[in-house]
């Protein structure tokens, strides 16, 4: 099943599913962020841990355009206890081809690389696999 959310304007910025067989989520994010949609679909994913826990999060941005830098702190000091205590342990992150993106994430795997597994990769397989070969 997947989940979409959507801007006001009703187009998606937000895909999440959970691939029951490779036990993970997918998160795939479209177009630019604000505060607003990365805080809502960072809870979206702490509410699925919570209700059907599972270890590992693919997130994709291939398709998110600019920074989000402005979150990271979010991210950091709110959304990482939460998402930890929910269960997640892998983090696979598939960068944007935008540089302010890829600046973004960087950055946030410098902020919370120390307590969660965050690994950067440039293509979607690749991240798979990493994911695979975790426990």
């Amino acid at each position: 099943m997947i989940t979409s959310l959507y801007r006001g304007d009703g187009t998606v910025y937000l895909l999440v599913e959970r691939n029951q067989k490779e036990n993970w989520i997918h998160a795939r994010w479209q177009g630019r962020q604000t505060m607003g949609t990365i805080m809502d679909g960072g809870l979206t994913y702490v509410e699925m841990l919570r209700a059907h826990p599972c270890p590992k999060l693919l997130n994709d941005h291939r398709e998110l355009i600019g920074t989000f830098t402005e979150a990271n702190d979010w991210i950091q000091q709110v959304w990482t206890p939460l998402i930890m205590a929910a269960g997640l342990r892998y983090f696979a992150q598939v960068i944007s081809p935008d540089v302010f993106g890829q600046l973004s994430i960087e950055d946030l795997q410098h902020r919370i690389g120390e307590v969660l597994h965050i690994q950067l990769f440039d293509q979607l397989e690749t991240a798979q696999r990493w994911l695979r070969a975790q426990p």
